[in-house]
This record gives C-alpha cells, sequence and structure tokens, in this order.
C-alpha cells in the first residue's frame, strides 16, 4: 500500500484558515490524478483541491464544513488500491455473517399493509407535550399527520375543545328555566393546523459571508461615510452605443455594454480629483499614480469585487472582455485571490437588478465608491421644454475624513459631463 497525503493549498498571506465544504469522493472510489476532489473556501475565494495522484480515497480525515490551514492533511489516496475494495469489505463481512433464526409463526412480522394505522394515536413531540400538559390522552386525539400520528396542530385544537365545553355547559347551568333565552354563541371553528409546521432553518454563515458582514461593519464604523447625488442623460452614451454596437461586437468579439463608459467615465473625474482615488492608512492619506477599479459582482456565494488592473490603460473592448470574465468566474467560483486583491475606486452596479437609488457603503482602505441603477425614462426640462430622457441616477458615497463635499460633487459632476458628452473621454477635456 502506497498512501499519498491530501493537503490544503497555500493561503494568501491575509488568509488564516479556511472551511471545507464538500467531498466530491467516497472512500473507496477511484480517483484520477487532479480530479477534484473537494472545493475550499476563503474569506475571500474558493480554492480547488485537486488529487496529487491516481488511485483510491482512502481516507477522509477532515470531514465537510471543517476548518482548517495552509498544508493541514484533509484526506490520503491509495495509490496501489482498486476502485470498490474498501467499500467491498464491509459488505463481504455482512454476507459472511450467520442469518439470524427463523422466528415462531405467532411473532412473525406484520404484514405491511397493517403497518400503516399503527402510528394512529401516536403524537409527535410538540403535540405531546401539549397533551401531557392538559391532561389528554393522545389515544382519544384524532391524528391528521401521516399515518394517523397526533401533530401539533390536533394537539391544540383539543385542548381548544377541551376548554370551551365546560364553559359552555357552566353558562347553560346558570340560565334561569323562566328567562328568554340567550342567542346562542356559536364559536367559529379555528383550523390550528396552519400553524402546526412554521419551518426555520439556521445554517453558518459562510466565510465569504462572514467577511462581507465584518468589511461592511468595519466601513461604516471607521469611515466617515456621505453621499452625493446627480442625474445623467443616458442618451448620448446610448445612440453611440446603438450606431457602433454590431461592428463593436464583429471587431472585438465581445459585446459593448454600459459598464465600459461608467469605468472611463470614472477614470476620466479621478485624474481630474485623485483624491477621490485615495486610500487611508492610519493617519496618512495614500495617493495612488495608478487606477485599479473594482467591479462589484454578485455571486452565488455572495458579492465579491474584482479589480480591473490600470483601467487608464485599457480599451472598452478591454473592459468589456475582462468584465465579462469576472462574470463568469464569479458565477463558477473560479475567482483567484490576485483577482480581488488591492483596489483605488469601486463601481456597483444596481442597475441590473432593476434599483433605482441607493447609497452604496464604501469597500475600505478606498475612499470612495460609484453607485449606478437602472436607466429609465423620465421627463426632464431642456431649454424650456419638458421631454422625455433615459436618465440614470448616479449616487458616490465618500470618505469625508478625507474628501470635501467640494472635490466628491465635483468629481461626480465631471462623470457625468464624460457620459452626456462622451467625446470628452477622447479629447481628456
Amino acid at each position: 500500500m502506497a498512501l499519498i497525503d491530501v493537503k490544503v493549498p497555500q493561503l494568501s498571506e491575509s488568509v488564516a484558515e479556511a472551511t471545507l465544504l464538500q467531498w466530491k469522493k467516497k472512500p473507496g472510489e477511484a480517483v484520477a490524478q487532479d480530479e477534484i476532489l473537494i472545493e475550499i473556501e476563503t474569506d475571500k475565494v474558493v480554492l480547488e483541491v485537486p488529487a496529487p495522484h491516481a488511485g483510491v480515497l482512502s481516507t477522509i480525515v477532515k470531514d465537510d464544513g471543517a476548518t482548517v490551514v495552509a498544508d493541514e492533511v484533509i484526506a490520503t489516496i491509495d495509490t496501489e488500491a482498486k476502485a470498490g475494495a474498501a467499500a467491498a469489505a464491509p459488505a463481504a463481512a455482512a454476507a459472511a455473517a450467520p442469518a439470524p433464526a427463523a422466528a415462531a409463526p405467532a411473532a412473525a412480522a406484520p404484514a405491511p399493509a397493517s403497518a400503516a394505522p399503527a402510528a394512529a394515536g401516536v403524537a409527535m413531540p410538540a403535540a405531546a407535550k401539549i397533551l401531557a400538559e392538559q391532561g389528554i390522552e393522545p389515544g382519544g386525539v384524532a391524528g391528521s399527520g401521516r399515518a394517523g400520528r397526533v401533530t401539533k396542530g390536533d394537539a391544540l385544537a383539543a385542548v381548544a375543545a377541551k376548554t370551551s365545553a365546560p364553559a359552555a355547559a357552566a353558562a347553560a347551568a346558570s340560565t334561569p328555566f323562566n328567562t328568554p333565552q340567550a342567542l346562542p354563541q356559536v364559536d367559529a371553528q379555528v383550523d390550528l393546523s396552519a400553524y402546526a409546521e412554521r419551518p426555520e432553518q439556521r445554517v453558518p454563515m459562510s466565510r465569504l459571508r462572514a467577511r462581507i458582514a465584518q468589511r461592511l461593519v468595519q466601513s461604516q464604523s471607521e469611515n466617515a461615510i456621505l453621499t452625493t447625488f446627480n442625474e445623467v442623460n443616458m442618451k448620448p452614451v446610448m445612440d453611440l452605443r446603438n450606431a457602433h454596437k454590431d461592428r463593436f461586437e464583429k471587431e472585438h468579439g465581445v459585446k459593448l455594454g454600459f459598464m465600459s463608459f461608467f469605468v472611463k467615465a470614472a477614470v476620466h473625474a479621478l485624474r481630474k480629483y485623485p483624491v477621490l482615488n485615495a486610500s487611508v492608512d492610519g493617519n496618512d492619506i495614500i495617493y495612488h499614480g495608478y487606477f485599479d477599479i473594482g467591479i462589484a459582482v454578485g455571486s452565488p456565494r455572495g458579492l465579491v469585487v474584482p479589480i480591473l488592473r490600470n483601467v487608464d490603460q485599457l480599451s472598452f473592448a478591454d473592459i468589456e472582455r475582462q468584465i465579462a470574465e469576472f462574470g463568469t468566474k464569479a458565477r463558477d467560483g473560479k475567482l483567484a485571490i490576485e483577482d480581488l486583491t488591492g483596489g483605488t475606486f469601486s463601481i456597483s452596479n444596481g442597475g441590473v437588478f432593476g434599483s433605482m437609488l441607493s447609497t452604496p457603503i464604501i469597500n475600505p482602505p478606498q475612499a470612495a465608491i460609484l453607485g449606478v441603477h437602472a436607466t429609465r425614462d423620465r421627463p426632464v426640462v431642456e431649454n424650456g421644454q419638458i421631454v422625455i430622457r433615459p436618465i440614470n441616477y448616479l449616487a458616490m458615497s465618500y470618505d469625508h475624513r478625507i474628501i470635501d463635499g467640494r472635490e466628491a460633487v465635483l468629481g461626480l459632476v465631471a462623470m457625468k459631463e464624460a457620459l452626456e458628452d462622451p467625446a470628452r473621454l477622447l479629447l481628456n477635456l
């Protein structure tokens, strides 16, 4: 027998431990080299653990949900065993065990048809507790559960019937025979079965969700967050996109969306007002001479913010291509730690879900974030006339500790002007 350890891969310096999600193989099953055995979730990404060698999964040292650290052994692979050998041994032992002696005819098991009513008069735990407190025998309660079991709703109905009967008898006894009878009080039958089962499920937060919660609370408690708003007429961008989207896709192999315009407009404003692209480190302000823009992306495991590096050097096609790749990676859980590290400014697009307006929360240690929303036709005034235009409300949250209202408002206005006149992005105006 040659055993090889399966170990937790190296984690990033900022990640101390991780959580095992779900084993894809069971002991005794064959595995191929580089076949994915399990996924490990950190507070940033989900890592895949491949089999280091072909063979049979011999033992699982750490079960689903276990907390692990880098280089920890979580399973072993037997490179010389054959698939099914581990599972065959218990089965062979069970087959070799002597059969139990035949029971006397009188003790024979009842036929399956007679097993169903055996549960009649049997109370479920919650129902049994209620009936015991009220001194009611379960056998006297009609059960509506499976196989006639008494449910909590049945128990509550029995208690209600028990308490109402003495009250009705006492009322009848106290009424004189020589006085007019009052109108009978008819109690409406209350169906309590709807309250019999009120399901709840308690599940632990995933590491990613716990990390998101921690960072959002950190942002709210450490930053002096203020939000400024503005509205943008998206017609010029929409006209430009509609005029060139077919040729753009044919030329670059990717669709021309709106996010590339928002990203370019953001960089345009960050150049004019560098403090929007800064970050806070203790009592220091760090001004970044590059533009790494985080794009908030929803994934099955929670919100992630992959980073577009050196956006000022990227074309519209490069931006659209990378955003599409990040979306695919987020959906498939393939984002690497490097994809999520860093960032000098972020953009959150709630408009894809239909959001009209929001106040985005800053992603620390960044100092500002842009919130983009759904574009809708709205009445606006142009040259004294009311016209209909596709309007998008922009919201920029900023850290008031280092960014004054002037820079924040002017920065958002610069984004607005760039979107309403896209030529500014080419001419750097």
